[in-house]
Order: C-alpha cells, then structure tokens, then sequence
C-alpha cells in the first residue's frame, strides 16, 4: 500500500492477511515500528515511522528523558503524526536484591509516564548474575518480582510485558519458562522476542503456540548467524528477510492463534550506516507485505 492510500485510512493498525487462495480475512494483529534503530532521536523516529506506513511505535527512556515533565507534548506529536504508543521500553530488573526497589520506583515512574501519554504496555528484561551461575530459586524469585512490578504498574493503567533477551536471567526458552512459571499471569504478560528466542536456541514459531494465552506484544525482527566476521556462534540481528528466523512460519503462527496484540518491528542498529533508519524501516515493512500481511493505518 502506498502512502497515497494509506493516508485514507484512521486509527490503528490492522494487519490483513491474504491467503494462497486469493481469500482475505482480517487478522487481529496490530503492526508497529521500534525507535531503537534511531538511536535516541526520537521526533526523528516518530516522523519516519509514520511515513513508512506503520500505525504504531514503541519509544524508550529517551523519551522519558525527553518529555518526563511535559507528556502532554509528546502525547499531541503522536496524534499529529497519528501513531498509536503501545510499548514503552523501561529497562530491566535488577538481580541484586539490593538493588530491587529502587528498580521498582522507577518502573512505577514510568508506568504512570507511559499512561499520560496513551501507552498501553510496559517492557521490562531482566538481569543474569555476573559472577554465578543461576539456580532454581533465581528465577523463582525473579518471578515473584515481576509479580510485584507488574501489580504496580497496573494500578497506574499500565500492563507489565517480559521480554525474553540475550544476556539475561531469561535467555533461553528453558528459563523463561522457569521465570513465567512463578510469575502470576494477570499481573505479567509475555513480549515475545523471536530473534532473541532463536539466538538462545529456541524455536519462536514453537513458542507462539507455547505461549499464544500469554503474549500480548511480539518483536518482528530477523537473526543473522555467524555474524560477518565473527566466530561460529556470533551474531547481528537484522531488518525482516535478512536473517534465519522462520519469520513465514511465525506470522502463521500467530495467524492461527488469532494473535490479538502488537507486532513491533525492531532492528536494533542499521547494518549498514551508509542506509537510514527509515530505509530498513520501509524495507521491513515491504517484506510483510510479500508475505501477505498489508499495514494499514
């Protein structure tokens, strides 16, 4: 679709899904579009984000920084450029106990940030201990404070989503299991990675089954493996199609799930500096499209 036609288009997303036999049914699925790869420049990201086609964007404590006394101001640029906020990123848990409440108060900050300007929900990772290996009540006991967190951030009209990632307490699908097992399901809704889920060994199209009645956001982005020059086990992520990931299979699977949340496109850096971020942007965007899922906003 192009930006002639979308534009005739109002409010959210929705993803169209057209089927090998020319039959089209709509899908729940809404599609956004990260700030990440815009590396903190946030008016920039909202602009092209918007003219790429995407409904959404999900920000991260840059704006926070940005607008942490006037919401307000940020509220209006995204209903000037008619961007939905679904997602705001609010960093992660500490592993220390020490450390845990001071982490808490400023997830609860941010939670009532993301309310004021219409964001729906809150994304937290976690932290791996440096200097020991994780036992069983490690995740036991991250589950229980995400638990508390995310009991929190509700009272401020926020829902808490854990996001599986590399490096931390919850990086292979194993201990994520471990982590939502202890971690009440009202209260803690799941942001399924695929690109970190592969990169820990996992299949994400087996986790979109696995974890359909608890994922409320998915991140669409790609894994290459080995990483160009790098070891055996290296990697980069990468803009959709450039990788390893089974994206098809994913998008079926939440298809057949009837995945009712946000799908965010998401590169953490551009591959190339000579290209922009909206360039990949545009490029990911493309690629739903051949792939039968049309955006429109």
């Amino acid at each position: 679709m192009h930006r002639r036609e979308f534009l005739r288009y109002s409010g959210l997303g929705v993803a169209t899904w057209a089927t090998g036999t020319g039959i089209s049914w709509a899908a729940p699925m809404q599609v956004g579009c990260a700030a990440i790869t815009w590396g903190g420049n946030d008016p920039a990201a909202i602009a092209d984000i918007a003219a790429a086609g995407y409904p959404g964007i999900q920000l991260r404590a840059s704006a926070v920084q940005r607008w942490r006394e006037t919401p307000e101001v940020l509220k209006a640029l995204l209903a000037q450029h008619r961007l939905a906020f679904p997602v705001l990123s609010s960093g992660s848990v500490p592993f220390e106990a020490a450390r845990l409440a001071d982490a808490v108060a400023l997830h609860v900050q941010q939670a009532r940030f993301a309310r004021a300007t219409g964001c729906t929900f809150l994304q937290v990772t976690d932290e791996r201990p440096r200097n020991s290996t994780p036992v069983p009540d490690d995740y036991a006991r991250m589950g229980r404070a995400l638990s508390d967190i995310g009991a929190r951030v509700a009272d401020e009209g926020v829902t808490l989503v854990y996001h599986n990632h590399m490096n931390a307490l919850g990086e292979r699908p194993d201990e994520v299991a471990r982590i939502l097992d202890a971690a009440k399901t009202d209260h803690v809704k799941l942001l399924l990675d695929v690109a970190h889920w592969q990169a820990a060994g996992g299949d994400p199209v087996a986790a979109v089954s696995q974890y359909a009645s608890r994922i409320a956001v998915v991140h669409l982005k790609d894994l290459e493996r080995p990483a160009p020059g790098g070891s055996a086990t290296s990697y980069r992520f990468r803009e959709l199609g450039a990788g390893r990931v089974n994206l098809p299979g994913v998008l079926a699977a939440l298809n057949t799930t009837g995945f009712g949340g946000w799908g965010i496109v998401e590169l953490d850096g551009v591959p190339d500096p000579a290209q922009s971020p909206r360039y990949y942007a545009e490029g990911s965007r493309r690629y739903l499209e051949t792939h039968n899922v049309r955006v429109t906003r």
